[in-house]
């Protein structure tokens, strides 16, 4: 499988990163990136085949456009003609519908995605739709390379902006939430390296209990929650200090945002 990428951007790399690891050899990469420098960069600490004048677009089987939304037009143009007609297009392109993208690429199966930045160490969460085109074989192409990247679920468009408000963003709360759980255990007495491992091990430990054991998180937290005992004490300081809401605020917030944009 040979796949290549348009732009080689920060985005374009956490998806090399990913897949090189243990599933697509370097040589097999190909991405077209208009900065010599950037190219230089991708091949050396990738060994992909990172050109500014890319020649690759009639050899590879998939093809992922990662541009931003300013540029993805007048490079879907200057590129469409060159794609063999069976090569899946992945766009993750942010706020580019796929009616858009299959303006470009006519007959060629298309799927849009929406990963958020954990793709980067093969933790992501992704959501994707898939175009009229698109075939489940295509679909089964395009999860075989997705899956080195975390998790993923396939919704209805319309929902892509409230999962860019939730996962896509999703990250920054989390880092937020880490960082304030540490100022808290250095409040308490332990040093900043400890409070930032504790906590951060923490959420992900919460996080791998609700997804492997499929049980409401209320129950789960139900578990630890003890009568008239330290958790609980916590708890209450939470929903006294507006937490929840904040957080539920904050998705729709930026689900709002996405749909401005």
């Amino acid at each position: 499988m040979k796949i290549g990428f348009i732009g080689g951007g920060a985005l374009a790399e956490m998806v090399i990163r990913g897949i090189t690891k243990n599933f697509i050899e370097p040589s097999n990469i190909y991405v077209a990136e208009r900065r010599q420098e950037r190219c230089d960069e991708l091949n050396r600490l990738y060994n992909v085949n990172a050109q500014v004048k890319a020649e690759f677009f009639s050899e590879i089987d998939i093809l992922i456009i990662a541009v931003k939304p300013k540029d993805a037009r007048s490079a879907m143009n200057e590129i469409s003609s060159k794609v063999k007609s069976d090569t899946v297009i992945v766009s993750v392109v942010a706020g580019f519908q796929i009616s858009r993208v299959e303006e470009h690429f006519i007959s060629q199966p298309v799927i849009r995605v929406m990963p958020n930045v954990a793709i980067s160490v093969s933790e992501g969460m992704s959501a994707f739709v898939r175009g009229k085109n698109a075939k489940p074989a295509d679909v089964e192409t395009f999860i075989k390379i997705w899956s080195n990247l975390g998790r993923f679920i396939e919704v209805d468009e319309k929902l892509m902006d409230a999962v860019t408000g939730l996962s896509g963003s999703g990250p920054a709360y989390a880092f937020l939430m880490i960082d304030a759980l540490s100022d808290g255990g250095v409040a308490a007495g332990l040093s900043r390296s400890q409070a930032i491992e504790l906590a951060a091990q923490t959420l992900l430990g919460a996080a791998k209990m609700v997804l492997e054991t499929n049980n409401h998180p209320d129950v789960l937290r139900d578990k630890v929650t003890s009568p008239a005992g330290t958790t609980i004490e916590g708890v209450r300081v939470l929903e006294k200090c507006g937490v929840r809401s904040a957080l539920i605020e904050a998705v729709i917030a930026a689900t709002e945002k996405s749909k401005a944009l």
